[in-house]
C-alpha cells in the first residue's frame, strides 16, 4: 500500500465545484488585484478567528513581518521566539531589523513555555511571537499576561493551528497583530502562496493594508515605504470556498489523531502529542517523539509510508543564524525534539484501511 504524506485527492474532490466556479467568476471579471474576492474573503476569515478585521497578505511569512513592522519594530529590538519553530518565525523577525531571542518549549506540548519567557526579556524587547506549533494552541492567558506586565506586543504564529483555542478562546484572536499562513499544505491552504493577519485594532489594520500596497492608500499617492505583499485575488476566492468546509476537515484531523493515539499507545518507546487541559489541538501536524526516529523512517518509507521530520535542525543551529552566537546544547529541548519527532501522515479523507496499515506497520518495526 502506499500512503503519501499529504494527500489532497479526497479534499479537492469536495471542493472542485466550487473552485471552478470562483475561478470562473475571477477570470470572467477581469479584476485581478485587490478585488471583491480579497475583500469578501477578508471579511470571512475575521468572523471565523472572531477578530475584528482580517487582511490578506502575499505568504505567511511576510504576514508576520509586516505585523512586526505595523508595531514599529526594527533595529535595535529583541523579540522572543520559541526555540523550537519553522524558520519562518525568525525570518520574519529578522526582515525588520530586529533580533530573535530563543526561548525553550514546554517539554509536553512543545509550545514556548512561558515560564521561561520572562527570563528572555530585556530592556530591548519588544514583542513575543508564540507559535502554535503542529496545531496546538500555545498558553495564551499566560503570554498575554507577560506581555502586559512588560508593556510588550504580542504577535501570534498562527500558521499551524486555524481554529484551535486556548480556554475557548480562538488563536489569531488573542494577539495585539497575529499572521497566518494559507500555503497549500496548511489546514486551510490555498492553491499556491497566501497568507493572512487579524487584529481588533483598526489603527494595525489601516498600516498592513498601507503597508501591504506599496505603502499607498490612492494609487500613485504613496503615503510610506511599503511592500508588494498582497493577497492574490484567485487565491482568495479559493480559500473562501475552503473555508466553508474548514470545520470539518478539522474534525477528519481530530478523529484520525484519536485513531494513532488509541492504536499506538504503549508501542515501543514512542512519546504521543500531549494536549493541555484548556487547549485544542487542529493536527497540522501529528507528532510522535521516538528515539529510533531514523531507522523507524526508513522502515515505513520501505512500506511506502510518508513520513516527514517538523523539524531537523532547530533554528540556533541553522548555518543562517550561527551570527546569533547560539551553540550546541543551548537548547537541549529544542535539540531533542529535533532529534527525535517524526509526523505521520494525517490529512482529510483518510480511511481506515490506511491507518490500520500505519499502525500496523509501526508496530511490525517495533516488535521484529
Amino acid at each position: 500500500m502506499n500512503i503519501p504524506f499529504v494527500s489532497f485527492k479526497e479534499s479537492n474532490k469536495a471542493v472542485k465545484s466550487g473552485m471552478l466556479t470562483a475561478f470562473e467568476n475571477f477570470f470572467d471579471k477581469g479584476s485581478y488585484v485587490l478585488g471583491d474576492a480579497v475583500e469578501q474573503f477578508e471579511k470571512q476569515y475575521a468572523l471565523f478567528s472572531q477578530t475584528k478585521y482580517a487582511v490578506g497578505v502575499s505568504n505567511g511569512l511576510d504576514a508576520l513581518f509586516l505585523a512586526l513592522k505595523s508595531l514599529g519594530t526594527g533595529a535595535g529590538d529583541e523579540v522572543i521566539v520559541p526555540s523550537n519553530t519553522y524558520i519562518a518565525s525568525l525570518l520574519a523577525v529578522s526582515y525588520t531589523g530586529a533580533k530573535p531571542v530563543l526561548a525553550e518549549p514546554d517539554e509536553q506540548t512543545y509550545n514556548i513555555n512561558p515560564a521561561l519567557i520572562e527570563a528572555a526579556i530585556t530592556d530591548r524587547t519588544k514583542a513575543i511571537l508564540p507559535v502554535h506549533l503542529y496545531g496546538q494552541a500555545c498558553n495564551m492567558e499566560a503570554i498575554m499576561a507577560i506581555a502586559d506586565k512588560h508593556n510588550l506586543f504580542v504577535v501570534e504564529d498562527n500558521a499551524q493551528a486555524h481554529g484551535a483555542s486556548w480556554n475557548g478562546k480562538i488563536t489569531g484572536s488573542w494577539g495585539h497583530i497575529n499572521g497566518t499562513s494559507f500555503y497549500p499544505g496548511k489546514n486551510l491552504g490555498a492553491l499556491g502562496d497566501a497568507g493572512g493577519i487579524t487584529t481588533n485594532d483598526e489603527v494595525l489594520a489601516k498600516k498592513i493594508r498601507v503597508l501591504r500596497n506599496y505603502g499607498s492608500q490612492k494609487k500613485y499617492y504613496n503615503e510610506t515605504i511599503g511592500y508588494n505583499m498582497r493577497l492574490d485575488e484567485c487565491q482568495a476566492a479559493f480559500l473562501s470556498v475552503k473555508l466553508a468546509y474548514l470545520q470539518q476537515w478539522t474534525a477528519q484531523r481530530q478523529a484520525i489523531a484519536a485513531y494513532y493515539n488509541r492504536a499506538l499507545a504503549g508501542v515501543g518507546d514512542i512519546v504521543l502529542p500531549f494536549v493541555a487541559n484548556r487547549a485544542t489541538h487542529v493536527y497540522h501536524l501529528y507528532v510522535i517523539l521516538t528515539r529510533q526516529r531514523n531507522a523507524l523512517q526508513q522502515f515505513l518509507n520501505q512500506k511506502g509510508i510518508g513520513t516527514m521530520i517538523h523539524y531537523p535542525v532547530p533554528p540556533h543551529l541553522q548555518q543562517a543564524y550561527k551570527a546569533l552566537g547560539y551553540a550546541k546544547a543551548d537548547f537541549p529541548l529544542a535539540e531533542k525534539i529535533a532529534d527525535s519527532c517524526l509526523s505521520l501522515p494525517v490529512w482529510p479523507g483518510m480511511s481506515e484501511e490506511e491507518l490500520l496499515y500505519v499502525c500496523e506497520s509501526i508496530r511490525e518495526f517495533y516488535t521484529q
